[in-house]
């Protein structure tokens, strides 16, 4: 049986489409090139005022937490005063006063990361710290 041959179809050649006609340039009149300045002066102004208050808002937002106000740790012993729970641990851990504490391992493996660290601190010393409130005087 015989193999038929399938037609090639040769291209046919197109005619070039016609160019859509360019507009004219249109000099711009000089009170119209004022006013695109102005309302692109504008809109830069106004821009920028956005960009300083996101700025701003964004810097409120990433001040350091603070303590709320609401208590305060007193070392009896010393007179210092924290304004947090884990801000007394922190501090203590790391100026060393409680090297006795961390080589017996009450903190853990690593003391520094232990976030509940506070509550070790006060199971071992009841006795050396004192919730306060901001407003009351504290005696030294």
């Amino acid at each position: 049986m015989g193999t038929k041959k399938s037609p090639v179809k040769k291209p046919k050649a197109q005619a070039p489409k016609p160019e859509a006609p360019q507009p004219e340039a249109v000099e711009p009149k000089l009170s119209d090139i004022k006013l695109i300045l102005d309302a692109l002066t504008a809109t830069v102004l106004d821009h920028t005022r956005q960009i300083a208050e996101l700025q701003e808002t964004l810097a409120r937002k990433r001040k350091p937490s603070a303590s709320n106000g609401k208590v305060q740790i007193l070392d009896k012993q010393t007179g210092q005063v924290f304004p947090s729970k884990n801000n007394a641990y922190q501090t203590l851990l790391k100026s060393g006063e409680l090297k006795d504490l961390v080589d017996k391992g009450v903190f853990g493996d690593i003391p520094a990361k232990n976030t509940f660290g506070w509550y070790a601190l006060v199971r071992e010393l009841p006795d050396r710290f004192e919730e306060v409130k901001p407003t009351e005087e504290i005696q030294q």
